[in-house]
């Protein structure tokens, strides 16, 4: 309900652009519907998004918001952190990337939370070994994530919890970096 009220301002901020830009007189500047979809962002989702921010990035996401988590899945009915971020990485970046968190940090140069840009790729060991817990960083320490309890939402990384189990940061490694190795 609130997604689809919040959906709504959404669509009617960008028709009310639209109508004003057509009002005016030409020697007037028009509002950027990409600033005001970014102003809509920074606000529904608590991240400082930006004119340098990946508004395609933040749709998607804003889509997947509220979705429930689901072991093993990969639909809106449910999905679970690792096709969450291979989802988004396959539809925001173009870039096919593996289905667990453990393979996919196989994929990254590993990185400290302060090297993180928007993007990126947050690992975390809960309660584990080994990798268990993947999302896409936002910036601010904000990353989005399917949160086996909250489903698809957007955390911070100073949050206690996260802070605790935070393993590595990674940005996928692309052909031609050094660090690439076709298999």
């Amino acid at each position: 309900m609130i997604k689809k009220f919040l959906c709504s301002t959404l669509i009617a901020l960008f028709v009310c652009s639209a109508s004003f830009a057509q009002t005016k007189p030409k020697e007037t500047k028009v509002e950027d519907p990409d600033n005001l979809a970014s102003q809509y962002f920074s606000q529904v989702m608590g991240v400082a998004v930006d004119a340098t921010s990946n508004l395609k990035l933040y749709k998607f996401i804003y889509e997947w918001i509220g979705t429930p988590y689901r072991y093993a899945g990969n639909t809106k009915k449910g999905i679970d952190c690792s096709a969450f971020a291979k989802a988004i990485y396959d539809k925001v970046f173009n870039t096919n990337i593996l289905r667990n968190s453990r393979d996919i940090f196989s994929m990254v140069n590993p990185l400290s939370k302060d090297e993180l840009k928007e993007g990126d790729l947050v690992f975390f060991k809960i309660k584990s070994k080994s990798i268990s817990h993947i999302g896409v960083y936002l910036g601010d320490n904000r990353f989005a994530h399917a949160s086996s309890t909250r489903g698809v939402v957007i955390s911070n990384l100073n949050e206690p919890y996260y802070s605790r189990y935070f393993y590595k940061g990674g940005r996928i490694i692309e052909p031609g970096d050094k660090n690439f190795v076709e298999e």
